[in-house]
């Protein structure tokens, strides 16, 4: 039985304001319609739920990345702690974006461990599993206490470039950590692999030291987890062009595009920015050379096969 022939009965999709669009994207490839929800504030800020249909016993799928603001985490407690008080059989949080995921690890003396905090919430607040994208680190998964369905969006991506037909492809991993990253992608795409050698001397800001690999003459993609302020890949373009590359593509799952970012992007030597819509973009944050790709159907077969109690590995593929 295929994504598509699941009976979809006894479920329900419903979602924050932290991404409507890829709710309502989700929704359309499910065949379905949003769970009637409210979600709105206060004079004074504070944020009021209430689910506005009857779920009780209901397969209940809340879809809502944890980007900033902090209000979208909010949501998403209250979000589940309206739908376990409701009746709920099962309550899936969907998580497009995992926020604060960056914050894995005590690596300074006195610091939270934001990710773990995350994750305790929303355990807590009353989800029996989570369904993720592209988590900033794969050992986030063992942070939860409850199920993870940890899902890439690598697939999107090499469907996106397979229709370029790109030849003579070099994969550059932005720093060590994303070597396996990129590694699968030059598999999947029949291109070589080159490492670029990078240090952070502080927050958000990168330093290129040196590329490990051959790209002069050679067409050039750089896979990352996220874009945020852009340093990473603006500056990695740069030094790439500089070692004869030539057309530069830059692909990243999640873009937070925050402060320069748009900037530096347009400035760089990129023909092509490809990121997933795990984030909303707003208008005034996109630029010319800026692609946004869809990865509501892949959630949407995630969500088919989790309600329906099928395996979801063949969706963990990268």
């Amino acid at each position: 039985m295929d994504g598509l022939s699941v009976p979809m009965h006894g479920f329900r999709v419903l979602t924050g304001t932290g991404n409507r669009a890829l709710a309502e994207s989700i929704a359309t490839s499910l065949g379905v319609d949003l769970c009637k929800c409210t979600v709105n504030r206060f004079a004074d800020g504070e944020v009021f739920v209430r689910i506005d249909e009857n779920i009780r016993g209901a397969d209940v799928f809340i879809v809502q990345p944890t980007n900033p603001p902090a209000e979208n985490m909010l949501e998403l407690l209250l979000l589940v702690d309206a739908v376990r008080r409701a009746s709920a059989a099962r309550i899936t949080v969907v998580l497009p974006y995992y926020g604060y995921a960056r914050q894995d690890r005590k690596d300074q003396p006195r610091v939270a461990i934001g990710a773990k905090l995350m994750a305790n919430m929303i355990m807590r607040a009353g989800a029996d599993r989570v369904l993720g994208l592209d988590f900033h680190q794969h050992q986030l998964q063992g942070f939860f206490d409850i199920p993870v369905d940890h899902l890439y969006a690598a697939p999107v991506f090499t469907a996106h470039y397979r229709k370029k037909n790109l030849t003579n492809l070099v994969v550059v991993a932005p720093d060590v950590g994303s070597a396996k990253m990129a590694r699968g992608f030059a598999k999947r795409l029949n291109g070589s692999l080159a490492i670029i050698d990078k240090r952070r001397p502080t927050a958000n800001v990168a330093e290129v030291v040196n590329v490990v690999g051959e790209v002069e003459g050679m067409d050039v993609l750089i896979p990352d987890d996220m874009i945020d302020t852009a340093g990473t890949v603006s500056e990695a373009a740069r030094a790439l062009k500089k070692l004869g590359a030539k057309d530069i593509y830059v692909c990243a799952t999640h873009a937070l595009l925050s402060g320069p970012a748009k900037q530096r992007l347009s400035d760089a030597p990129i023909t092509e920015v490809a990121v997933t819509n795990s984030i909303y973009i707003p208008e005034e944050r996109q630029f010319s050379t800026l692609k946004i790709l869809s990865v509501g159907e892949l959630l949407a077969k995630a969500i088919r096969f989790t309600h329906a109690d099928q395996s979801v590995s063949a969706l963990f593929e990268q």
